[in-house]
């Protein structure tokens, strides 16, 4: 249980970083560092659906695919959500080729739908109604 404590908090970290970059009017150096801002912040929340999935459901998995997939068999994610966190997954794998103008751009222009889903998923895993 501890594990997905310091998971939760370090996700929660992680995304507030992200988040705070929605309302900073966008040039070249906001784009990146919106994408280096979204690649942790996925990083930290598949990692602690990882360990939620773990510690409260029993099941064990070792990347992102399998966790996103596990967390929408567990109702930690809809149909809709999963099929753009398995979309996010794409783009993140891919953050590490930004220097590629036109894929920076693409990433950048996802990631305000990507940080929603990021929002909503983690405050599914920590437990946080959407109407709280």
């Amino acid at each position: 249980m501890a594990n997905v404590v310091q998971r939760l908090a370090s996700a929660q970290r992680a995304l507030a970083t992200l988040e705070a970059l929605a309302a900073i009017p966008s040039d070249a150096i906001v784009r990146d560092a919106t994408i280096q801002r979204f690649e942790y912040s996925f990083e930290a929340i598949w990692k602690a659906a990882q360990a939620v999935l773990l510690d409260r459901y029993g099941v064990e998995l070792a990347s992102p695919k399998p966790v996103i997939r596990g967390c929408f068999e567990n109702d930690l994610l809809n149909e809709a959500e999963s099929r753009l966190a398995l979309a996010m997954v794409d783009h993140w794998n891919l953050t590490s080729h930004t220097y590629n103008e036109a894929l920076a751009c693409e990433i950048a222009a996802a990631i305000p739908a990507y940080r929603a889903l990021l929002r909503d998923w983690l405050d599914r895993l920590s437990g946080v109604s959407p109407e709280d």
